[in-house]
C-alpha cells in the first residue's frame, strides 16, 4: 500500500462519515475529525484495517477455506458480485436469508431444488405442466435463484465473511460469530466495530470506495488460493519460497517488516510504506476537494 492508494481512496470519498448526530461512540478511535456536521474517517485507520483484513484472508484461503462477500444495500450489490467474481468466491447481494450459515443444510436443499427446477425447464418438463403449475414452479425457481445464486457453488461453510455495512448485515455477522467464522467489515461512523473481527473504517455509501476496498480484499483472496495450490506441492522449500513470492505480490507485510514495526512502535500500515504523517497529510490535502463531489458525499 502506498500514497497512490491513499489518494485513490480519498478521491473516492472513503473518508466521509455520517452526520455527527448518527455516530457510534465506539468509532471514536477511527475518526480523524469533523468537517461541518459530518465526521471524517482517519484514512490511516482505514489502511491499517485493510492490511489486517488482507492478511487474515490470505491465511484463511491458503488453508483451503472459502470466503463469502455480503452486501445487500443498493450501493454494495454490484461491487460485492464483482469482487466475488474477481477471486472466484461466493457472495450475497440480495436478501440475507436467516440461517444461511447456521442452517446451511437447509440452504443446500434449496439449491438442490433449484437444480431440479432448472433441469425440468431445460428438458421441457415445465412446459408440459399446466399453466398454473408451470407458473408456480418458475416463480419458485426465480425466487431461489435471486436469493442464492451467489452461493450456489458453496458446498461447505466459509472460513471468513466480508460485509459492507455492519449495521445492515448484522444477521450475517451474528450467524458467523455463533459458528466461529472470521468476520471482516467495511464500517461507517454509525457502526459498532465490535460486531466484526476486523474493522475497515470507511464510507460504506460510496460505490467507488467500496469497489476499491473490495478489490484489494479480492486480490488477497486470489493470493491465498494460489498459495493453497502451491502448498500441495511435494517440496517444503518450494512451498516456502512460493509463499514469500505470493505475499509479496499481494502487497502484504513481511515478517521482517512486522518485526521492524514492532521495534519502532509503528503501525502495520506505516511498516508497509504509509506512515502516519503521509496518510494524514494526503487526507488533509484531499478532504476539501473531494467534499465537493456529491456522489461520494455523506449520508
Amino acid at each position: 500500500m502506498n500514497k497512490e492508494l491513499v489518494r485513490e481512496l480519498i478521491g473516492a470519498g472513503v473518508h466521509f462519515g455520517h452526520v455527527i448526530s448518527r455516530w457510534n461512540p465506539k468509532m471514536a478511535p477511527y475518526i480523524f475529525g469533523k468537517r461541518g456536521m459530518i465526521h471524517i474517517v482517519n484514512v490511516k485507520e482505514t489502511l491499517k484495517g485493510l492490511l489486517v483484513a488482507k492478511k487474515l484472508l490470505i491465511d484463511v484461503v491458503s488453508s483451503g477455506k472459502d470466503v463469502v462477500f455480503v452486501g445487500t444495500k443498493r450501493q454494495a450489490k454490484k461491487p460485492v458480485a464483482e469482487a466475488a467474481a474477481r477471486c472466484g468466491m461466493h457472495y450475497v447481494s440480495e436478501r440475507w436469508l436467516g440461517g444461511m450459515l447456521t442452517n446451511f443444510r437447509t440452504i443446500r436443499s434449496r439449491l438442490q431444488r433449484l437444480e431440479e427446477l432448472e433441469e425440468m425447464e431445460s428438458s421441457g418438463q415445465l412446459a408440459a405442466e399446466s399453466k398454473k403449475q408451470g407458473s408456480r414452479l418458475r416463480r419458485q425457481m426465480r425466487k431461489i435463484k435471486t436469493n442464492l445464486e451467489g452461493v450456489r457453488k458453496m458446498s461447505r461453510l466459509p472460513g471468513a465473511v466480508v460485509v459492507v455495512d455492519a449495521r445492515n448485515e448484522i444477521i450475517a455477522l451474528r450467524e458467523a460469530r455463533k459458528l466461529g467464522i472470521s468476520t471482516i467489515g467495511i464500517i461507517d461512523t454509525d457502526s459498532d466495530p465490535d460486531t466484526v473481527d476486523v474493522a475497515i473504517p470507511a464510507n460504506d455509501d460510496s460505490i467507488k470506495a467500496i469497489e476499491i476496498l473490495l478489490s484489494e480484499l479480492a486480490d488477497a483472496v486470489a493470493v491465498g488460493k494460489t498459495m493453497f495450490k502451491q502448498v500441495a506441492g511435494p517440496a517444503a522449500g518450494v512451498r516456502g519460497r512460493s509463499r514469500r513470492r505470493a505475499l509479496a505480490s499481494a502487497g502484504a507485510v513481511t515478517e521482517e517488516q512486522e518485526a521492524k514495526a514492532a521495534q519502532s512502535g509503528q503501525s502495520g500500515a506505516e511498516a508497509d510504506g504509509v506512515g502516519t504523517g503521509s496518510a494524514i497529510e494526503v487526507q488533509s490535502q484531499g478532504t476539501q476537494a473531494v467534499e465537493e463531489t456529491p456522489q461520494n458525499g455523506p449520508s
